[in-house]
């Protein structure tokens, strides 16, 4: 049996317990009222913020490779599920749980399958000026969505300009008493944050909130809304809907990329260096499992938060039994605590997710992104304005279409570089003007392309090399391909064609630094013929010495 445990389990040391269950205890003050708060952002009863904060997590504890990750659900993937489910608030409870199992389920099962396919490169596919544009749209979003219950009004929603005006309409008509509970709850969260960093803010926060209606009842002197009734212990397992795959199965599919994306960030980020590294496919497989098992009960998406994995991190987590504390706390608060849950007010939850929403918005990372890059400044205003202005889920759309168009735009365009030689030395480095002295040879230019030369660049190629031909009218051309790692046909047939054109007044080519794929590819092709081996050297130093002794 001992070896089906758990790679942790097997290699568990005696000096990890106390750390583990404080930690667990401590993560479990963190995870539980924010997975309650994000309930409410996806349009779901409290209480499945709190099945999202035990099946997943305790599931994820047994088969994730990360120790200290804390599994449950985000603002990202609260806001696409709320997104998602939209349309069946209006069908009922039953029908709007039953959505929730089955877009859980769908989310889980995509999941799976990527980690049984190996495809946890696919998270890759989305860049992270674009993922910092996506979550600040996100957390825009989130915020004006929870504004009205701030505030304790109400507005028909629709799209985002429509629910910013209604919002700023409504500021008038907003109750002094639920701006008082949130403002308090603020209050609670940034002091504790900045006073006492280590302590359990929003529990602080919500366990004060529900002492004061307990206590002075005013939800009923000052007409403040409450949670209400939440029912006590587990339900009755939650069979999804198959009529609702079809509908709900693109949605899905964005929700499982964020939650790969965010999951395997969270654990590398926090991994130690003594600690085995998150394995992306691994991951893949258990944070799907752990999304399907929460399907039942009519949890969340499940997905790793970095907030609270810092939390458990900082508070001494040695392994996931952590996460299994802070499981067993979340059932406990099912079993026991749900009357009190009850009379939460949801301006106290509306505050909580503001507050740890508005965390998405960065605007460092964006004058960071900046001061490197100006294009990537803009394909992350990109992907903040499509998540705002066409939807969450249709942003993902809108960040990965950017992230393939930054990409294709890179790579169709690569640099070509003029090179000298730094005098004394077999250095070859880009001419440029800080270094002026650098050595240059009468009727021999050195150019070096970097990348990949293939059909979607091999003419922007041609055009730079030709360009700097056209201005030094060099006697010999060295194409240094020490950086170029693949050499497709049409570069091969373009380099070829320039060679067979030649006239007595033209550069003769010659090659250096091919690596061993590059220099097989090019000995077969009718370049390789044209040029002979006596023109194709080992690297630019030879080249250099052939043509002085040529000369």
């Amino acid at each position: 049996m001992v070896r089906f445990a758990p790679e942790w389990l097997r290699n568990y040391q005696q000096d990890w317990l106390r750390p583990d269950l404080t930690a667990g205890l401590t993560a479990s003050a963190v995870v539980i009222p924010k997975a309650m708060a994000y309930a409410t952002v996806a349009g779901l009863p409290v209480q499945a913020g709190l099945y999202t904060a035990f099946v997943p997590m305790a599931i994820y504890a047994v088969l994730g490779s990360s120790r200290v990750l804390s599994m449950s659900t985000t603002t990202t993937l609260a806001i696409l599920a709320g997104a998602a489910l939209g349309p069946l608030a209006s069908s009922g409870d039953a029908a709007l749980a039953q959505g929730a199992a089955t877009l859980a389920l769908l989310v889980g099962a995509i999941l799976m399958l990527a980690g049984l396919l190996r495809l946890g490169f696919v998270a890759n596919f989305i860049s992270e000026p674009v993922l910092v544009g996506f979550k600040a749209g996100i957390g825009v979003v989130i915020v004006l969505d929870q504004l009205p219950k701030l505030l304790g009004v109400h507005i028909d929603k629709a799209g985002f300009l429509h629910n910013l005006l209604a919002t700023l309409g409504a500021i008038p008509h907003a109750s002094l008493a639920t701006v008082a509970v949130s403002v308090a709850t603020i209050a609670i969260l940034l002091g504790l944050e900045r006073l006492s960093p280590r302590a359990p803010a929003p529990l602080v926060a919500v366990a004060a909130a529900i002492a004061a209606v307990w206590l002075l009842k005013i939800d009923e002197r000052f007409g403040i809304s409450i949670v209400g009734t939440v029912p006590t212990g587990l339900p009755a397992p939650i069979w999804p809907d198959w009529h609702l795959l079809n509908a709900l199965w693109p949605a899905a599919t964005g929700i499982a990329l964020m939650s790969f994306t965010e999951t395997i960030a969270a654990g590398r980020a926090f991994a130690n260096s003594d600690e085995p590294k998150p394995a992306a496919n691994r991951e893949l497989l258990a944070t799907g499992i752990a999304t399907a098992g929460g399907a039942i009960l009519g949890a969340l998406p499940a997905g790793g938060g970095t907030s609270q994995t810092a939390v458990n991190r900082l508070a001494g987590a040695r392994s996931q039994l952590a996460g299994l504390v802070c499981a067993g706390a979340a059932l406990g608060t099912i079993l026991l605590l749900a009357p009190l849950i009850g009379l939460m007010p949801h301006a106290t939850l509306a505050a909580v997710v503001i507050v740890y929403s508005v965390g998405l918005i960065k605007p460092v990372e964006f004058n960071d992104i900046l001061k490197v890059r100006k294009t990537e400044f803009i394909w992350a205003l990109v992907a903040m304005v499509g998540v705002m202005l066409l939807g969450t889920l249709q942003g993902i759309l809108v960040a990965i279409i950017v992230s393939l168009v930054a990409l294709i735009h890179q790579v169709s365009d690569p640099p070509v570089y003029v090179l000298g030689r730094k005098r004394g030395t077999n250095v070859f480095r880009p001419r440029s003007g800080e270094h002026p002295d650098d050595e240059q040879f009468p009727g021999l230019l050195l150019l070096r392309p970097e990348g990949r030369i293939f059909f979607a660049n091999a003419e922007h190629v041609r055009e730079k090399i030709q360009r700097a031909i056209v201005e030094a009218k060099p006697r010999v051309v060295v194409l240094d391909l020490s950086r170029v790692f693949d050499l497709e046909y049409t570069a091969l047939k373009m380099l070829t064609e320039a060679q067979e054109r030649r006239g007595e007044q033209d550069a003769t080519l010659w090659l250096a630094g091919l690596n061993p794929g590059v220099l097989d590819v090019v000995r077969r092709s009718r370049l390789g013929q044209v040029l002979g081996r006596e023109r194709m050297m080992f690297n630019l130093e030879q080249a250099v010495e052939q043509y002085r002794n040529r000369s």
